[in-house]
């Protein structure tokens, strides 16, 4: 009889993150606990906490990864379009197909966020990230300026936040009232922003 195999720790990890995305949308992250994702994981606390330092932990961590995909694919999307408009149009309809895909999960991170307040180190450590998203989509934004020859109505750092207010204000709308946002909205958007001042 072979062994069975112990997971690796990437293996927790992820059996981990992807309990917790379930359990969270399901119950909400307030009323969820660090039990009720490792029980959904098939885990025990322990195997959370070895890999998490704590709910806040977990939180944070499924919004970068979030985020850090949303701005993968975007950048593939602008790599593969020679045309700024198309490529901003593909890049808006393929955010709305997220918020419309994760819409409930996006408003509850930013719920859960925005009364983080009463945990001073997940506020602060939320702050740091999100400094960190708008310089990263700042440098992404100025780069694909360059690219198209495009001048931007708002210095690439305001740009930045204007687009992730959108799609948090996006994700929220949808989530309250499906079907709100239509598929190609953010893309006409993007593309105005875009295209306001071509060089």
């Amino acid at each position: 009889m072979t062994a069975r195999r112990r997971p690796t720790r990437e293996e927790t990890r992820r059996r981990v993150l992807a309990a917790a995305h379930e359990v969270f949308t399901t119950r909400g992250i307030e009323a969820a606990s660090v039990a009720d994702v490792a029980a959904a994981a098939g885990l025990t606390k322990g195997a959370v906490y070895s890999n998490f330092r704590s709910k806040n932990d977990l939180v944070l961590t499924l919004m970068d990864e979030y985020v850090a995909e949303r701005q993968r694919e975007a950048a593939a999307l602008f790599e593969r379009s020679a045309d700024a408009g198309e490529a901003l149009r593909d890049v808006g309809k393929h955010l709305v197909e997220a918020i419309h895909a994760g819409a409930n999960w996006q408003r509850l991170l930013i719920a859960y966020a925005v009364g983080g307040h009463q945990d001073p180190a997940f506020t602060e450590a939320l702050r740091l990230r999100r400094q960190r998203l708008r310089a990263s989509l700042a440098t992404m934004i100025e780069q694909v300026a360059e690219r198209h020859g495009l001048a931007l109505p708002f210095p690439p750092d305001e740009t930045a936040t204007v687009v992730l207010a959108l799609s948090n204000g996006f994700a929220v709308e949808d989530s309250l009232d499906p079907g709100a946002v239509p598929d190609d909205l953010f893309g006409r958007v993007l593309a105005v922003l875009g295209t306001a001042g071509t060089r």
